[in-house]
């Protein structure tokens, strides 16, 4: 009994050290004192700020950049890294452990090892950096989990639909649309909004492919805008939502995976 109650304890304390930043984030987002940590009374002030377009161009700026190399990213890595993880599931065994094993590395591998590799292969190809070195990082480090997420769909399907639809007239083509999309769709859907969270989250690897061009994404802003000494105040309602937003994303995902695992 008193093993449960400190395990529980543990846990709880845990849980509030990792989500008491974020909450004093969204308390201190519904009022206007410009200093975090100073309450001037409730105000709906920030997040009329926030889309009425009273907030800084830069900031607007950064957050249409991020959203739109996110949506990129995400798109292309879900293609590439589903068709990936098709080719992947159909090697024998030996080389589907090997690719399995190199698709992981990139995910164990820290992002600044990542961000500096992907510099200094730009560089070294004379490629100059900016929007695109920064969508082609995002895509290299987002599809290997995408290949992660389409995988066990695979291993879940019956290897003979494929076989039996070419059997029945279908070409490659149409039976890798009409048999094999549909069973991995909710791996696509899933590697989709996981590209799209980490594309949106990421610095490490932005902030290295950037380039000098006045680019700039969500993340590189916030650290900017960190090294003046504040921060932004519409960027308390502008984490809140996006906080609130994935939450709800991925309450949707864990029942949908729920309900399908009942069906």
């Amino acid at each position: 009994m008193m093993n449960k109650i400190l395990a529980k304890s543990y846990l709880w304390f845990l849980l509030a050290l990792l989500y008491s930043p974020i909450l004093i984030i969204m308390i201190f987002s519904f009022t206007e004192a410009k200093v975090l940590g100073n309450w001037t009374g409730f105000s709906f002030k920030l997040y009329s700020s926030l889309f009425s377009g009273g907030m800084h161009h830069s900031l607007m700026s950064a957050i249409v950049n991020t959203f739109v190399i996110a949506l990129i990213a995400a798109t292309v890595s879900t293609a590439l890294g589903s068709i990936a993880a098709i080719g992947i599931f159909n090697m024998k065994s030996r080389g589907r452990a090997v690719m399995n094993f190199t698709n992981n590395i990139p995910i164990m591998n820290p992002d600044i090892i990542t961000g500096v590799s992907l510099f200094l292969l730009f560089v070294s190809f004379g490629v100059s950096q900016g929007f695109t070195t920064v969508v082609l990082a995002h895509i290299a480090f987002c599809t290997p989990y995408v290949v992660l997420s389409v995988m066990p769909r695979l291993k879940k399907m019956n290897p003979n639909i494929y076989e039996a639809a070419l059997d029945l007239g279908a070409t490659p083509f149409q039976a890798l649309r009409k048999v094999i999309l549909p069973e991995i769709l909710p791996g696509m859907i899933s590697g989709f909004i996981l590209a799209f969270t980490l594309s949106i989250d990421d610095f490490a690897v932005t902030i290295f492919t950037i380039g000098n061009e006045g680019l700039e994404t969500l993340s590189t802003y916030i650290y900017a805008d960190a090294r003046k000494g504040g921060l932004t105040p519409e960027l308390r309602p502008l984490s809140t939502i996006i906080f609130v937003t994935v939450l709800v994303l991925l309450i949707v995902i864990n029942r949908r995976a729920e309900k399908q695992k009942k069906e």
